[in-house]
């Protein structure tokens, strides 16, 4: 749901905006990758690592607060951000994944989905 106030987001300016909350609660090795061109699932997956559970849980807070109070949009669904192993936050066409260490390097989603021209390190301007 939007708010009447704001225009409807590119699904590229909600990464950022996940990226920028991420950045904001001191989130590590930011990245976005362009996966429309290689699944049905969503536009964008958001990566982010955490230093302990609890910096999990307050990355995950932070992006949920952050985008539902500028552009009124709140996630279809979260999964395991409380668990602070690995976070999900869906918002639809943009999919942001918070790990800690162990769980990233495990799953390493960037060399299952990036192919070298669609991964996008977030640097804050």
């Amino acid at each position: 749901m939007q708010n009447e106030n704001t225009r409807a987001l590119t699904s590229k300016e909600l990464a950022t905006a996940a990226c920028k909350a991420l950045a904001d609660k001191l989130g590590r090795d930011i990245v976005t990758i362009y996966v429309r061109d290689k699944t049905v699932l969503c536009d964008y997956f958001v990566l982010a690592s955490g230093r302990s559970a609890a910096q999990i849980k307050a990355l995950g807070e932070s992006v949920e607060e952050s985008i539902s109070k500028n552009y009124g949009i709140d996630p279809t669904r979260t999964e395991g951000v409380r668990d602070g192993r690995w976070g999900v936050i869906d918002y639809g066409d943009v999919i942001v994944h918070i790990f800690n260490d162990e769980t990233r390097l495990f799953y390493h989603l960037e060399r299952l989905w990036a192919d070298g021209e669609n991964l996008e390190r977030y640097v804050e301007e």
